[in-house]
């Protein structure tokens, strides 16, 4: 049963969650708010059901995992709006919605003559997620285009304005997956340059350029076209194989301890940390080393192209997925001795 809460909310009983989950799985929200005008919240939030600190904001569904239902309401945005702010013919500011499609707004981005964002082509998600996640690939985060993030507080009933340098961003965190009871998301602005630099220092993407013809400085659609089909043929597609992308964070250790690893493994995979004491890890090849590339436990598997991705065969539970990711973990941690943790968000139970 569904009914309106007023202008800009509607609400869902016994909402079925398997089709806004990229993962596919089963699951249930005894409540389903949908929130299509922000100026809403004050008013929604003043409601017990979505006072409670278990509320769940769901985005595109393409970075958690149902290992269960959601233990209270869900909280989704349907709100699609992008703007430039301003623009003085060198940068531009863009205000996008939280709800607008992520990949769908970088390809705004490109088709009006802005960069920075092209690496990050094809990320599965929202505009709202992106920050929440610092989403990045291909040598790219997003926190170096972020200006603003607009959100709700939630325990103080009001609107704030976060510049990038208040978000505690850092590798796939921030302030908002740090606490995620408190802020809600509710816009980003970006700042966006009109003349391209080139971020090719990633492996393949040079050569993907290369096997397009392109062989002078590539244009920023042109580097998201590489990326896109690199992207495609590494990464499954949610609509055909249920997953949500990479699963595992790229552990980040102490250089000696790195050191040591070395030298028992020459060819692991090795980069600079978060500071010149950290190295950060390849959970990929870790994984791999494991045996796990192509393994499958019923449904629930891991991709035979990418060691990173946990996949739905068809019919597997979150909690199926969950215990295969939790096999893979303490594998790596038994041979390596370093613990890999999950990108997505869990939910229903605990890692």
């Amino acid at each position: 049963m569904s009914l309106s809460l007023g202008n800009g909310a509607r609400i869902t009983e016994h909402a079925r969650l398997d089709a806004r989950n990229t993962f596919g799985v089963r699951a249930t929200a005894e409540l389903l708010v949908e929130v299509t005008d922000t100026s809403a919240l004050p008013e929604l939030f003043g409601y017990a059901m979505l006072r409670d600190p278990n509320l769940l904001l769901l985005g595109g569904g393409s970075n958690l995992l149902f290992a269960g239902d959601p233990p209270a309401a869900v909280l989704a945005l349907a709100t699609h709006g992008i703007r430039v702010l301003d623009d003085d013919g060198n940068t531009t500011h863009v205000r996008a919605d939280a709800g607008v499609v992520w990949h769908d707004f970088v390809l705004w981005t490109l088709g009006h003559g802005l960069s920075g964002l092209e690496n990050l082509a094809l990320i599965p998600g929202t505009v709202g997620a992106a920050p929440i996640q610092n989403i990045g690939a291909y040598g790219v985060e997003v926190r170096e285009c972020i200006h603003v993030v607009e959100a709700f507080d939630r325990q103080h009933n009001a609107w704030l304005r976060l510049a990038a340098t208040d978000c505690a961003f850092a590798y796939r965190d921030s302030l908002f997956k740090q606490q995620p009871d408190r802020y809600l998301v509710t816009a980003v602005e970006f700042t966006l340059p009109r003349n391209f630099v080139a971020h090719l220092g990633y492996a393949g993407i040079g050569e993907e350029l290369t096997a397009m013809g392109v062989h002078n400085t590539p244009r920023a659609s042109q580097v998201a076209e590489a990326v896109m089909r690199i992207r495609r043929r590494k990464l499954p597609d949610p609509a055909l194989l249920g997953n949500a992308g990479s699963f595992f964070k790229n552990p980040i250790i102490a250089r000696a301890q790195a050191e040591s690893l070395l030298a028992e493994h020459p060819g692991m995979p090795c980069f600079h940390g978060s500071s010149e004491h950290t190295r950060k890890l390849s959970a990929a090849w870790l994984i791999d080393q494991c045996g796990f590339k192509g393994h499958r436990d019923g449904d629930a598997g891991v991709s035979s192209e990418h060691a990173l991705i946990l996949v739905n065969h068809g019919h597997a539970t979150g909690l199926q997925l969950l215990a295969l990711a939790r096999r893979i973990a303490d594998a790596v941690h038994a041979r390596f001795g370093v613990m890999i943790e999950p990108e997505p968000r869990i939910v229903g139970a605990a890692w």
